[in-house]
């Protein structure tokens, strides 16, 4: 190969480099800024919401901490029965899918 011809291959290939980067770098960027412009948002609303609303959204978490909370009592209780000696099959007892009902 020539020497001019390697030269715009390196400066072809630092070009190519120099610009994904960018592109990267500015997504990555971008993505930030919407991240926290949501969130200024979320909290706006938050602030601006009426008593109602606040009870409205703190009954909906709590509704979601609390169907959580039964999802980790059965693995809690899963695990409790596996360590005293029950199988897998007899532990998930309850938990098989029934279908057609």
């Amino acid at each position: 190969m020539s020497s001019i011809a390697q030269r715009q291959r390196i400066r072809r290939i630092v070009w190519t480099g120099a610009i994904a980067s960018i592109t990267v770098v500015g997504a990555w960027y971008g993505a930030g800024l919407k991240i926290q412009s949501e969130q200024k948002t979320v909290a706006k609303q938050i602030l601006e919401a009426s008593p109602a609303q606040k009870i409205a959204q703190l009954e909906e978490r709590r509704g979601e901490l609390v169907a959580k909370k039964l999802g980790l009592e059965k693995k809690i209780r899963e695990v409790e029965m596996r360590a005293n000696g029950a199988t897998r099959e007899e532990s998930m007892v309850g938990r098989e899918r029934r279908r057609g009902e």
